[in-house]
């Protein structure tokens, strides 16, 4: 075989070689659970996310780089080996507890995930830990290790997710599972039962207090009102006896008005047998003789100038023969 012939051969395999190079490298298949970005010249083109089948220019002007749409689970707070190393940090009342965190993650900008970082999972490691380790700093342990896990969660959430936007990295922040959060040692732990223990005593005696203190409050205020009660009947009471009083004031008034005399002498006799109801009063008039008032019940005793008036009274018949007698 002379130069020539065999220099056409290698020549026709390099073609042969290059055209099966080409066949191959000019169509790519996408997979249900992938997604595509396109490099011509090693610049991203648009990403393909049909599956399927597609083409495009051979290489080495272009190429294609495939990633998963799955849904992937970052573990922090635990290592790779058997054992589980939870991430120790500080609480905002300066108490250690450890932490376990699971965050599920997506690739959502192909493009942003392969030149934005070199590493973008370990910048979401990054971001993860930053943001549990702010809440965490942030919060009081009782709230971490009891009722408080569920806002903590919402807020490394939060800012894991702006954290995430700001870096670019074409990752999206699915869900933030706070797995556990825990004291480091035995001794801590027994430290701190004993504690939440006189916490929760603390709280008992207190509420015990409150109930004692709303049931005085509650029998002060029933005391109060019954007084108030009390008050406003002994007032209505006494205005209506004051009215009584103005009432007969005004009705003696009038009598004493009327018939002054009289009236004079009724509240004389009343006020004496009021002020001495057992005893036997007599009043004497300037002559010496005497009239016998009270008691009002008895019969009186005439004498006197009073025998004279209740002879001024007797008919005319009585006086003429009297004075017969006389003469």
């Amino acid at each position: 075989m002379s130069m020539k012939q065999f220099y056409t051969w290698v020549g026709l395999g390099l073609a042969g070689c290059l055209l099966i190079l080409v066949l191959i490298t000019t169509w790519y298949t996408v997979d249900e659970s992938e997604q595509a970005v396109v490099l011509t010249f090693g610049k991203a083109e648009e990403g393909v996310s049909e599956p399927g089948l597609h083409f495009k220019m051979p290489w080495p002007i272009q190429e294609v780089e495939k990633l998963s749409k799955e849904t992937f689970s970052l573990d922090f707070g635990f290592n790779d080996g058997e054992e589980a190393d939870k991430v120790t940090m500080i609480t905002g009342d300066d108490m250690i507890v450890q932490a376990d965190l699971v965050v599920q993650w997506k690739i959502t900008e192909p493009t942003g995930y392969l030149f934005a970082s070199e590493d973008p999972e370990q910048v979401l490691f990054n971001a993860t830990s930053s943001s549990l380790r702010g809440v965490i700093g942030s919060s009081q342990i009782d709230e971490a290790l009891t009722s408080g896990k569920a806002e903590i969660e919402n807020q490394v959430r939060e800012n894991l997710v702006s954290l995430m936007d700001q870096y670019d990295v074409g990752i999206s922040i699915i869900d933030v599972r706070l797995q556990e959060v825990d004291l480091p040692n035995e001794e801590v732990r027994e430290a701190f039962t004993k504690v939440t223990d006189a916490r929760e005593q603390k709280q008992s005696k207190v509420n015990e207090a409150e109930k004692y203190a709303n049931q005085m409050r509650e029998e002060a205020l029933g005391e109060k009102d019954a007084i108030i009660q009390r008050a406003e009947g002994d007032k209505v009471e006494r205005i209506q006896n004051a009215n009584g009083a103005v009432s007969r004031f005004e009705a003696l008034l009038s009598e004493y008005e009327s018939h002054e005399n009289i009236t004079k002498d009724r509240l004389v006799m009343e006020t004496l047998e009021s002020v001495l109801p057992d005893a036997n009063v007599y009043i004497m008039n300037d002559d010496g003789d005497t009239m016998k008032y009270l008691p009002i019940q008895q019969q009186p005793v005439l004498d006197g100038s009073v025998q004279q008036e209740k002879k001024q009274e007797q008919s005319p018949e009585a006086d003429q023969s009297e004075e017969e007698g006389a003469s």
